[in-house]
This record gives structure tokens, C-alpha cells and sequence, in this order.
């Protein structure tokens, strides 16, 4: 099955389209789409469609994949702020969406084609700098990570915006689409950790979340039955001795979950870690030099590939990861457009 590749360009607004060669990696482009300041994306569960948040508007657009991978508008659902983050439940039934600079959460219904309809919760206030939202894989809990301080790029000052800092729970009614707040309700993090994205392991009740002003990532043990979550481990994203500014982005497990990485925007890296079978645990094994700010990277479908892009180079990185040992090895970049926020990775067609 092929492997599609799509790039966000923020200040370009639009989505470019790759073609994967599933031997090299080589990138072939394909096509692009007109999209007003793209920062996120998300496939849909059957890969049929695109959804794409754009903060000028703001916006959900969603695109039909065509059966090359090709993108066609297929609606657009106006948003009350930017989306930051979008994630369709597990039934496809409802999309969750997180927002940053809005400090809330919102659910929205998804119809039979995959359109974003008529809100199911139009909205919970959390706080600012509200990151990321996903159901669990059971889809009865969701997770919002807030982070420590407002400072979406390490070229810019600092901005002394307060964030919580704290992971807020939630209940998940996958039958009406509805979010309540979780006892606790709160996961309390150290000074200045800035817990941002997360993912799930898929076969062990594990949660990783990247910690975007702690420059770590955390491991958090997931109660099946609560929906809550407890602290295991957190590791340093950063080698030894660097001192200078850093935030953490995106965090990712390979499809074997046999590999964890996570991207550091100042020292401008991949980081690495093996992920122990057993136990979830994570080894730190090194980190693969890319374009400045990584704020966004794709897994491949196969766990073939890493596609990184550079915020302030407009460039996009590929690297080939070693099923072995999960090392990156750079395989080239190229320009790919101005502001790359957001890239996804996908398999395509039937």
C-alpha cells in the first residue's frame, strides 16, 4: 500500500503533497492544496480524509484522499479560535479539538462522510496554552496537557504568559460525545516542565508525554479503569552539558513501538529512545542533528522513515531508522516552503 506525505506551510498557506518511495524515501511531489495558515492535520481513522486546522479563519478544513493521495476540499467548519490540536475519537464519530491561545477544548460531530458537523460540546474552559487532546485507546478518557509558559519559538523572546502546567483528566462519553472533568481532575507537574503532546503505547497501559520547557519526556502509567494517570519515569531530551535555550515538540512511537523520539527546538534535534517491551521504560540511545525548530515530524506507516521540518529553514529532513537499534540515518533535506507547522505521514488507498 502506498505512503503519502503531507506538509503544512503556515506562511505559504497551503498543503503540499509528497509521494513516499517505500525503498529510499524519496520524496516526490505530487501536488498541493490552498490552505489559510495550516498548523495541524490529522487522517481520519479509514485514511479517507484529511483534516486540517488553519488558524486564519479560524478553521477545520477537511479533504477527501484521493486514491493517489491526491487532496480534494471536501467542507470547512468555522472554529471560535485557531486549532491546535485535532484528534477524531475511535469510532470516528466525533472530532476533539484543543486550543492553545483559546484555552479550551471543544467536540464536534463527524458525519457519515467525514465532514465536521454541529458541536456535541461546544465548549470547556481549561486553560491557556492547551496543547494536545486524544481519547485513550479503551475511548472513555481523554488527556489536555498545558504548558508552562507561552513560547512558541525559540528564535523569539520568551513571553511571560503564565500556562498552568498540569495535565487536566477527563471522563469521555463516546455515546454523546461529551468531556467531564476526571477525578482528580488534575496531574501537577515540577516547575517549568510544560507538559505538551502525548501518545499511547499500544500494548501496554503507558501514556509518553514531551515536555516542552522541561526539555524531557515523561512516562505515565494509564488506570484502565479510572482513566488516570501516574508518574513512572521522565529523561532528559537533551545530551550532557548542553545549557542552551530549548523546548521540546512533538513526540512519536514507531508503529513496532520499539522506538520513542521526540523533537528539541534550540538544540535542534531528534531525540531517541528505546522503549523496554516489558515494562514501557524508555533508554535514551542519542540524537540525529536536523533543520532549526523541528516543531513537527512524521513516522512513516512502516516505521521506515522519519520526516522532520525545520520551522525557521523551510526545509524538511528525512532519515532512515534502523530496526535494530532505532538510530536515524540523514538521508537528505529539501525546501519545501515557508513556515512547515505540521507534517503527517500515511499509508493510502484500499
Amino acid at each position: 500500500m502506498p505512503s503519502a506525505l503531507y506538509v503544512g506551510l503556515q506562511d505559504d498557506d497551503k498543503v503540499a503533497v509528497y509521494t513516499i518511495d517505500a525503498d529510499s524515501g524519496y520524496l516526490t511531489k505530487h501536488s498541493e492544496v490552498p490552505a489559510l495558515g495550516p498548523s495541524v492535520m490529522v487522517a481520519a481513522n479509514d485514511r479517507r480524509t484529511l483534516y486540517v486546522g488553519e488558524r486564519t479563519g479560524p478553521a477545520i478544513v477537511n479533504f477527501r484522499i484521493g486514491a493517489d493521495g491526491g487532496l480534494t476540499a471536501a467542507g470547512k467548519a468555522s472554529q471560535p479560535h485557531a486549532p491546535t490540536f485535532l484528534a477524531p475519537d475511535r469510532t470516528s464519530k466525533f472530532m476533539l479539538v484543543a486550543y492553545y491561545q483559546g484555552a479550551g477544548a471543544a467536540v464536534y460531530r463527524l458525519d457519515a462522510n467525514g465532514a465536521v458537523g454541529a458541536a456535541s460540546q461546544d465548549w470547556i474552559a481549561t486553560d491557556i496554552g492547551a496543547h494536545a487532546i486524544a481519547t485513550d485507546p479503551s475511548n472513555s478518557f481523554a488527556f489536555v496537557p498545558h504548558i508552562s509558559r507561552v513560547q512558541d519559538n525559540v528564535l523569539e523572546p520568551p513571553k511571560n504568559i503564565p500556562g498552568p502546567n498540569v495535565i487536566m483528566q477527563f471522563r469521555f462519553d463516546a455515546k454523546a460525545g461529551r468531556l467531564s472533568p476526571n477525578t482528580p481532575s488534575r496531574v501537577e507537574q515540577p516547575d517549568l516542565t510544560g507538559p505538551r503532546h502525548y501518545c499511547f503505547h499500544p500494548s501496554l497501559d503507558i501514556a509518553y508525554f514531551s515536555n516542552e520547557q522541561g526539555c524531557s519526556v515523561s512516562a505515565y502509567r494509564l488506570d484502565r479503569r479510572t482513566g488516570t494517570l501516574s508518574p513512572v519515569q521522565t529523561i532528559s531530551t537533551l545530551p550532557a552539558g548542553f545549557t542552551a535555550r530549548n523546548t521540546c515538540s512533538q513526540v512519536h512511537l514507531t508503529p513496532s513501538a520499539k522506538f520513542l523520539y521526540v523533537g528539541n527546538r534550540g538544540h535542534n534535534s531528534i531525540a531517541g529512545f528505546a522503549v523496554d517491551a516489558a515494562t514501557g521504560l524508555l533508554t535514551a540511545t542519542g540524537h540525529a542533528a536536523t533543520e532549526a525548530v523541528p516543531s513537527a515530524f512524521s513516522i512513516d506507516p512502516t516505521g521506515s522513515f522519519v520526516f522532520a521540518a525545520g520551522t525557521a529553514t523551510g526545509r524538511l529532513a528525512t532519515y532512515r531508522v534502523n530496526g535494530d537499534t532505532g538510530a536515524l540515518t540523514p538521508l537528505g533535506s529539501q525546501a519545501v516552503g515557508g513556515r512547515p507547522a505540521a507534517v503527517l505521514a500515511i499509508l493510502f488507498g484500499d
